[in-house]
């Protein structure tokens, strides 16, 4: 017996290799009892090797697409084209075709084949590859099948399977074809199966899609299913389509399109009792693979036949709680402008700040369990209340789950998130807060930041000489005192009167003047903000590279690990040096996503600031540092004078205007120091980071990892043990790494049940223009300008571009003082990007869902930062 073919009783997901995806799954699915899976065999991978063998044609073309980008469609289509040509025209060698027609003698020849493409990359939990090959149904005679093998092979250089692969960065010449010959079911009704509803994400709903006649009329949108919805033996929603076409098999071969007759149109395609029996098939199915599946069924002769089935990987995973009770997971990584995936190391080491404010890890981001809080009449107020001034679109999903009266009684009970002594409430800040507010004493904040820079000289001191178990106990005893600092009762109150100070203005403005948003004119230029400076000193650092064309030169391929000695070789290069390690001594700390320990600093990657640096040079002039700050405070002082001026003119006037001198004090006095706490715990982080990387060296040294990095896979308690012991099973990190790589291509969701239902939460759009996607007004102001639509911070940015990304935190901040407004897909009011751009004076719209796929790069659009919404125009 040679590998070349191999029958679905001899295959397993040991074979993987040989027979792809689709090929494995059929495998499985043949061997469990119960589960009806029509005949056939795979014509494996190692036919398809032997038949592209050494061919020189078809590699010379496939080095011309290893070089093409997925946008390049003209040239993926021309070719990919040249390629299945090349495929289609080489000859099955004699041995291979010989076997099968072997088999198919032994199943029949004279019957119809379904052939179809089983790629190394399909059906795999990371990337389901669906739809990306070609399959041929109906296929008679040996001469058609060994055809339509052929054409399988070649529909791996589909342009769509090609481009698909460049987006998923999967390597051509990795992915293999093997081809599934199976034997044709005529079915009188066909359909998919998800065992978790596609639509809410919620594992105990499953869905139906039923038609009459063959799956493909579906599966190609020829025509609308029936959907039919089952929970726990229960159907609890259906809708009957009108079916008007259907596709059947010919006697001869091939398929065709028929009408369906006009009193058989708006039938339900499946009797209750068939939908039942479909669904405890699903189960059994989706119990045996251990995940949620995405199956493929037909019926025939009232006997249903399971064709396919492979994971659904659009899910994103739930949190492993297992207590039989219900749970609500509010995304923290929203609230902290950081969606993207987070390595281990970053995860447990960002969780040894929250021991009484627990989160809980799920694909790669944290979450807040809320059924605690939500199960009590208190801490519903309080989640209510918090909701609504993180996000509104999290505020409204949890308001529509609260009407669920079912799903709120079971409930978890236990410890609440949100409560007084736990994380930022403390009996202490009211007190501090009244204080606070009645002295009005700017000082104050000078004096914390102080003290709180005084303590990271300590840390820097103290940890230089620590290693192995001495160094790891330090951590955690430092953090516990980061977590003092930051939660600090004073530090606290002195953001909260900001908060208070701002909301004052913006609604007794609004009361009395008729003015929406007039604190965000009054919050450009205040004192003591680190994140509007970090972006401000960046201009500086500009000031000295634009005097020394040699640097700019080298700036346009500047290599991070020789970055400081290749200046030293240029002229001017010790002056650059000297500004921009300035810089990074003070903000060097920082990067994107920088909650995230593992996360390269711009200290370790000081090229990510130079297109920004240049961007300064191209946008502005000399000296804009001083300039902007100064058109800034002044634009406020004469905002503070009109709406006193205008406010004396009232009744009562004196009074009000009086009063509100008082909160535009305030909030000049204490809103920098929002920003503040972030940058404290950033630079412990990046002290304790240079340690750590440390003990990752000496493991390097001695064998025991490969590269320093590998730690970023591990736990903070998982590093300490290696550390420890000095003994890793490498495979934890092999396996880690490909988690990530998953991980990376979810989207979290803002609200999940331990259901796995994503619920979602909507605007209220009804004032908004038709056509314009709403969001959160969170800088006041309306500007039209050019779209720049990036996900990373290291992009080209014209003066006047309008900023469109997933989410900004503080690293972003040098992009602000070029551009000239804000859209993000996450955020509140009181978020890192909203908080810039009321200094900066920019308008801002964030919580836009989606604005990054919505808006184009390049379009203009306009930006209603008063109102939240954004118009394309």
């Amino acid at each position: 017996m040679n590998s070349y073919i191999l029958g679905f009783q001899e295959i397993d997901k040991a074979k993987l290799a040989l027979v792809g995806g689709k090929g494995a799954n059929l495998g499985e699915l043949s061997g469990l009892k119960g589960i009806p899976v029509p005949e056939g065999f795979c014509v494996t991978t190692e036919a398809y090797k032997e038949i592209i063998g050494n061919n020189e044609e078809f590699y010379s073309l496939l080095d011309k697409l290893s070089l093409i980008k997925a946008d390049n469609r003209d040239s993926i289509g021309e070719i990919s084209s040249k390629i299945r040509k090349v495929i289609e025209g080489i000859a099955i060698p004699k041995g291979i075709e010989n076997e099968i027609i072997h088999r198919l003698g032994q199943l029949g020849e004279k019957n119809a084949y379904a052939v179809r493409s089983s790629a190394t990359a399909e059906d795999l939990p990371a990337a389901s590859f669906a739809g990306q090959q070609d399959t041929y149904l109906n296929i008679i005679g040996k001469e058609a099948i060994l055809r339509h093998i052929r054409k399988c092979w070649a529909s791996l250089y589909t342009d769509r399977a090609v481009t698909y692969r460049i987006r998923n960065g999967f390597n051509h010449r990795r992915v293999h074809l093997s081809v599934v010959i199976q034997k044709m079911v005529f079915p009188e009704a066909a359909g998919i199966m998800f065992t978790a509803d596609p639509v809410t994400s919620n594992r105990k709903v499953l869905s139906i899609d039923a038609g009459f006649g063959l799956g493909e009329a579906l599966v190609s949108g020829l025509v609308n299913a029936d959907i039919y919805k089952v929970r726990d033996g229960r159907i609890v929603d259906k809708k009957i389509s009108a079916k008007k076409l259907a596709i059947y098999a010919l006697k001869e071969g091939g398929t065709e399109e028929k009408r369906i007759d006009a009193g058989r149109q708006n039938m339900q395609t499946l009797t209750d009792e068939q939908i039942l029996q479909l669904e405890r098939m699903g189960r059994t199915i989706e119990a045996y693979f251990g995940c949620p599946q995405d199956i493929e069924w037909c019926l025939c002769e009232n006997k249903f036949f399971i064709v396919q089935s492979r994971p659904i990987t659009t899910l994103y995973p739930i949190p492993d709680v297992q207590d039989g009770k219900n749970h609500v997971y509010m995304s923290f990584s929203h609230q902290q402008m950081m969606t993207d995936a987070m390595k281990p190391l970053g995860l447990s080491f960002f969780q040894l700040l929250s021991d009484d404010f627990p989160l809980i890890e799920a694909g790669g981001r944290l979450f807040i369990d809320l059924a605690h809080d939500l199960a009590s009449p208190i801490g519903q107020k309080i989640v209510v209340l918090a909701a609504g001034k993180i996000d509104p679109l999290m505020y409204n999903a949890i308001k529509t789950l609260m009407k669920r009266k079912d799903f709120m009684k079971s409930l978890s009970r236990g410890k609440r998130a949100f409560s007084m002594g736990s994380g930022y409430f403390t009996w202490a800040l009211p007190i501090e807060f009244i204080k606070i507010y009645r002295s009005n004493d700017k000082s104050l904040v000078q004096t914390l930041m102080s003290r709180n820079e005084a303590s990271i000289r300590d840390l820097r001191q103290r940890i230089a000489d620590l290693s192995g178990e001495e160094l790891f106990a330090f951590i955690i005893e430092t953090h516990k005192q980061l977590k003092k600092a930051m939660y600090n009762p004073q530090g606290m109150a002195l953001i909260y009167v900001g908060v208070y100070a701002v909301s004052w203005i913006n609604k007794k403005m609004e009361k009395w003047l008729g003015e929406k948003s007039a604190a965000d004119s009054l919050s450009q230029s205040v004192a003591n903000n680190v994140t509007s400076e970090m972006g401000l000193a960046l201009l500086d650092v500009a000031d000295v590279v634009r005097q020394y064309p040699a640097v700019m030169e080298y700036f346009q391929h500047a290599n991070n690990e020789t970055f400081f000695e290749d200046l030293a070789k240029l002229e001017g290069g010790n002056a650059v040096s000297k500004s921009m390690r300035a810089y990074l001594e003070k903000y060097g700390m920082r990067c994107s996503g920088e909650i995230d320990i593992t996360r390269p600093r711009f200290s370790e990657q000081p090229t990510v600031l130079v297109p920004m640096i240049l961007s300064n040079i191209k946008n502005f002039e000399p000296n804009a540092h001083n300039t902007i700050f100064e058109q800034g405070l002044l634009e406020a002082k004469q905002k503070e004078q009109d709406l006193l001026n205008r406010l004396e003119q009232l009744p009562g006037g004196k009074q009000k205007a009086k009063k509100t001198r008082k909160m535009i004090s305030r909030l000049r006095n204490f809103t920098g120091y929002r920003e503040y706490p972030k940058y404290l715990m950033i630079g412990r982080y990046w002290i304790i980071k240079q340690a750590l990387l440390k003990e990752a060296a000496r493991l390097v040294q001695k064998g025991v990892i490969r590269e320093k990095e590998d730690i970023y896979y591990l736990s903070f308690e998982e590093f300490r043990e290696v550390v420890r012991t000095n003994q890793l099973d490498y495979s934890i990190i092999t396996k880690r790494k490909e988690e990530y790589e998953v991980y990376e291509k979810l989207t979290p969701p803002r609200i999940m049940t331990s259901e796995g239902e994503v619920i979602p939460g909507a605007y209220d759009t009804g004032n908004i223009p038709q056509g314009a996607l709403a969001g959160i007004p969170v800088s006041s102001g309306i500007v039209e300008g050019r779209a720049r639509v990036i996900l990373r911070m290291d992009a080209d940015i014209e003066e006047g571009d309008i900023l469109v990304t997933a989410f900004t935190d503080p690293s972003w901040t040098p992009l602000f003082v070029s551009i000239k407004g804000l859209v993000t897909e996450v955020g509140g009011m009181m978020t890192h990007g909203a908080v810039i751009a009321r200094e900066y004076g920019l308008p801002a719209v964030v919580g836009v869902e989606n604005a990054t796929g919505l808006i184009k790069d390049g379009q203009r659009i306009r930006v209603n930062g008063t109102e939240g919404y954004v118009e394309i125009l």
